[in-house]
């Protein structure tokens, strides 16, 4: 059935004017599923049975605009920092947003993210302006620490420009982590313009209750106060151990050894991810997982990278795959990697490990870019942004 309807719809396209291709798309979804529809299309769904769990069709993407960023954030699922550098271009933007249209259709969902997108904004800017003159849809999101917010009538006229080019949703970041780097009252002076010019309803606060209830500024804490400002955090809001969360976070929850986590593969975390991230390189991640590039954008489009995605058949990933982490050990020791004493989870051991192939350009191809492990943070610097 699915692939009678789909041929159908593909007859229907084809001889539609372009400009009413997506209305009879739409009106197809409206009569039959179309994620139903697009599975049959995924080479390693179509070897599955009726019952197995199948690829979710992605239907959101991130595209990460830079990973330059004024923060350190050790929760970073990235390792974004002052000193990074990339910036997305317009066509690698445009082009993911347009592939993800022809993928999931009127269900398409982007956001932009980084690093910091603010501090290229007339590069953001500029992307916006084009993917309103091609119709592609809002944004349903753009993510910012709110650094920049020090004048209200700037703050007024970037998100009135933002909302005229189809932004719906405004999430401002805001955690014990931010608030080693980035001024309270600044993200106070952001919510509350942006509750003006956009709605309540459409600004978000991530961990709103810490900016109700400041917490200490860096050069007031110690290093135990900062550690347990860091536990309480995450046990408030828990954090996937990855990129620089993967580090010293990660290590004050680590309280089991590796064979702990024999059983966890990561097959869930691949079939129903139902989006990636694609960062300023063109590199894509499946979710959540920085740093396992499983396509890039230069070679394949993001909607027939999705037809062609099996990870039970690419090196590393197919490894997570079947048997999670757990299963890179052997490899890993074998070429000098020595296991901790404890990890605080699956994804703080596939860290780690994959922090070591990295460093010994090990899989180079799929372990990477820099920007998502650790390279000579050690000497990183903290600058706190504030009034000027």
């Amino acid at each position: 059935i699915c692939l009678f309807i789909k041929k159908i719809v593909h007859l229907i396209v084809s001889h539609a004017e372009k400009k009413d291709k997506q209305t009879v798309i739409g009106i197809v979804c409206l009569l039959y599923p179309y994620e139903v529809i697009r599975l049959a299309d995924n080479r390693y769904n179509i070897t599955l049975s009726r019952s197995d769990k199948k690829l979710k069709l992605w239907r959101n993407c991130g595209l990460m605009l830079t990973y330059k960023c004024p923060a350190s954030c050790e929760f970073c699922y990235y390792h974004c920092n002052p000193k990074k550098e990339g910036l997305m271009s317009i066509n690698d933007a445009i082009g993911a947003w347009t592939s993800l249209r022809e993928l999931a259709g009127n269900s398409a969902k982007v956001h932009i993210t980084g690093g910091e997108p603010f501090l290229y904004f007339d590069h953001l800017a500029n992307i916006m302006t084009v993917a309103d003159k091609f119709d592609l849809g809002p944004l349903d999101l753009l993510e910012t620490n709110g650094y920049w917010a020090k004048d209200v009538g700037d703050i007024a006229d970037k998100l009135e420009f933002l909302d005229s080019k189809g932004l719906e949703r405004l999430k401002i970041s805001w955690d014990p982590f931010h608030a080693e780097y980035i001024d309270r009252n600044r993200v106070l002076m952001l919510v509350e313009t942006a509750n003006q010019v956009l709605g309540p309803e459409r600004v978000l606060v991530r961990w709103e209750k810490y900016l109700q209830e400041p917490v200490k500024k860096d050069s007031e804490l110690t290093e135990e106060n900062r550690e347990e400002l860091y536990k309480n955090a995450v046990f408030d809001y828990p954090v996937r151990f990855t990129g620089r969360a993967a580090g010293k976070l990660a290590d004050l929850f680590a309280d089991k050894n590796a064979e702990a986590f024999s059983d966890e593969n990561c097959k869930g975390a691949f079939l129903g991810a139902k989006g990636v991230h694609i960062d300023p390189y063109g590199n894509v991640f499946n979710g959540q997982c920085s740093g396992i590039i499983i396509g890039n954008l230069n070679d394949h489009s993001l909607d027939k990278m999705w037809e062609n995605f099996d990870p039970d058949e690419m090196a590393v990933i197919g490894t997570l795959f079947e048997e999670g982490p757990c299963g890179l050990l052997e490899e890993a020791e074998d070429k000098g990697y020595e296991r901790k004493a404890a990890y605080a989870s699956k994804c703080h051991l596939c860290s780690d490990i994959r922090q070591f192939f990295f460093d010994n350009r090990i899989y180079s191809k799929i372990i990477g870019p820099c920007d998502c492990y650790g390279v000579a943070e050690t000497t990183k610097e903290k600058t706190f942004v504030t009034e000027r």
